[in-house]
């Protein structure tokens, strides 16, 4: 993974001392609200509905198990014991005092973690395949691109003060796990005529009060053409993105507005000014990318008699095998997966004790590195697989094997009303009250790949708009609420779930939830995805089952 040089140092060294004088010079009313405000968001630093809130940058979702254990040590001295994994492979401390907000970012630097651009309308963290470097389907790892463009971005500033946040996504795979189409950019690379890799370019995507699918501009740029590309994009925005209106600020508005085509021009003709002297050279790509060597495995046979043994003799690992781990692209290795979504817990929160003994099992069993999914999970990238039965067994242990990985129960959620000033609706109950329909294991496997993604407000950070089944929570008249949408995804065939129909009550959303499952297996074909039936058959039948009685 990538380590700071003297000058990442420096920068955030000094960036952490300018944070601890604003914060001083606020607390000693020498800067209002209004002023302290875009100073303490550019560094991470949210007031939520009980406390402030930080947002802890993890660059695209990787950790080393000393960054780990830090985050660990934060939620325990100044929170409350926990921290919350977010859909930006990002973490949050709800609880931290905000006297104490420059202590914590002072102690984040000292294992080269930082907040910056973490909030406020900037660049914010450049998200990645968490299965980058390992997966299969690779054609090229995309983390180096990530790693360049966090170092271009960082303290930009011509876009310190863009119109709205700025989301990037990088995916080097056949199967897109970054949720590319659905960011400000998103950057997929691509094999051209001559065998060289490069990218394609969409822009617009994005989620909350208007989602939209990102659109191609750009089928194949050269990778020397990274950052002069990426900043003609940001510089097209920065000059003709809406500032007087919050709600159609976004580039996906101004993308729309202006049609795929005639957005393009605008780009290249702004990229025919600036990239010469902006060249991506090879050099530095190499020098980012002798970061991201694989690391020295073993060589390993795939046949493993006692590891097929533990799965014939014991059934909950053999489904925790199945469903929390996928295969690697060395042989004799297996890509484990971490479970944040045991029954009854928030979505993607996890203690520091848990953050602590998964640090030490990723020393032992995985090249002292973790990985952070989009769908608020861990990951150990680099296990042998005769390592995978005592893994499992630690994990058990520590409520963090809960075989789910990419099942119902598996749901992406945001704090929601529970934290958050912004949510209309908790989201945390709902998702805790639809895991209990699950009781039996057989009836959420007989379920298969099904996604829920649940979102307390419309800003969308549940990424409901595209669950496979989207529960969104509004206000009305003082009562929570919730809207539902089948059909949407975040992957190769990128789509926005549909409503359902109206708005349910609080306590009907479980009895709701019920009966779209039923539905579903009473009508899908064979093993059909559930995702695949509501494409075949629309929603209708949802709906009369759904609606039928009232």
């Amino acid at each position: 993974m990538y380590h700071y040089d003297n000058y990442d140092q420096t920068l955030v060294d000094e960036r952490v001392a300018q944070f601890k004088g604003q914060t001083e010079r606020f607390l000693a009313g020498e800067l209002t609200e209004d002023q302290f405000r875009p100073l303490r968001l550019m560094n991470g630093l949210y007031i939520q509905r009980h406390a402030p809130m930080l947002r802890v940058a993890i660059p695209y979702g990787l950790l080393s198990s000393r960054q780990l254990r830090m985050l660990a040590h934060i939620a325990r001295r100044y929170d409350q014991g926990y921290g919350h994994f977010t859909t930006r492979q990002n973490i949050q401390y709800n609880w931290p005092k905000l006297e104490e907000v420059p202590e914590i970012l002072e102690q984040l630097a000292t294992v080269e973690m930082h907040a910056i651009q973490t909030s406020g309308n900037c660049i914010r963290n450049t998200t990645s395949d968490h299965l980058a470097g390992v997966a299969q389907d690779e054609l090229e790892d995309p983390r180096p691109y990530c790693e360049i463009i966090r170092q271009w971005s960082t303290l930009h500033p011509e876009f310190a003060f863009l119109p709205r946040k700025f989301k990037i996504a990088v995916s080097g795979a056949q199967k897109d796990r970054a949720a590319t189409q659905v960011h400000d950019i998103g950057l997929q690379l691509v094999k051209g005529d001559d065998g060289e890799t490069g990218f394609e370019v969409l822009v617009g995507g994005g989620l909350g009060r208007t989602p939209i699918i990102g659109v191609v501009i750009r089928p194949f740029l050269e990778k020397r053409h990274l950052l002069s590309y990426l900043e003609a994009i940001l510089r097209v925005y920065n000059r003709f993105g809406r500032r007087d209106n919050k709600y159609k600020a976004r580039i996906k508005i101004l993308v729309k507005e202006l049609g795929q085509d005639q957005f393009a021009e605008l780009v290249e003709a702004e990229w025919a000014a600036i990239r010469e002297p902006l060249l991506l050279d090879r050099a530095e790509i190499e020098r980012v990318q002798a970061f991201f060597q694989p690391h020295p495995y073993a060589e390993l046979s795939t046949d493993d008699a006692i590891l097929a043994a533990h799965k014939q003799c014991d059934a909950a690992f053999a489904a925790w095998f199945r469903h929390n781990t996928v295969a690697h692209k060395v042989p004799g290795y297996r890509v484990a997966f971490v479970s944040l979504k045991p029954p009854g817990i928030a979505p993607g929160d996890m203690t520091d004790r848990q953050m602590d003994a998964v640090a030490d099992l990723a020393e032992r069993y995985s090249f002292g590195e973790i990985r952070v999914t989009h769908t608020q999970n861990l990951v150990l990238a680099d296990v042998r697989q005769s390592d995978l039965y005592e893994l499992w067994q630690e994990l058990r242990a520590l409520e963090l094997a809960t075989p789910n990985i990419g099942t119902a129960s598996d749901i992406i959620s945001c704090p929601g009303l529970d934290f958050c000033s912004l949510a209309n609706a908790t989201s945390i109950p709902i998702a805790n009250g639809i895991q209990q329909i699950f009781d039996s294991l057989d009836y959420l496997y007989d379920l298969g790949d099904l996604r829920i993604n649940i979102s307390g407000c419309m800003n969308g950070c549940g990424h409901h708009t595209v669950g496979h089944i989207g529960i969104l929570g509004v206000d009305k008249k003082g009562e929570e609420w919730y809207q539902i949408t089948l059909g949407g995804s975040s992957a190769n065939e990128a789509s926005l779930g549909e409503r359902l129909g109206p708005a349910i009550a609080k306590d009907d959303v479980v009895h709701a939830m019920e009966a779209i499952f039923q539905t579903y297996r009473e009508l899908r074909l064979d093993d059909e995805a559930f995702l695949h039936t509501v494409r075949r058959i629309g929603i209708e039948p949802f709906q009369e089952r759904v609606y039928g009685d009232h």
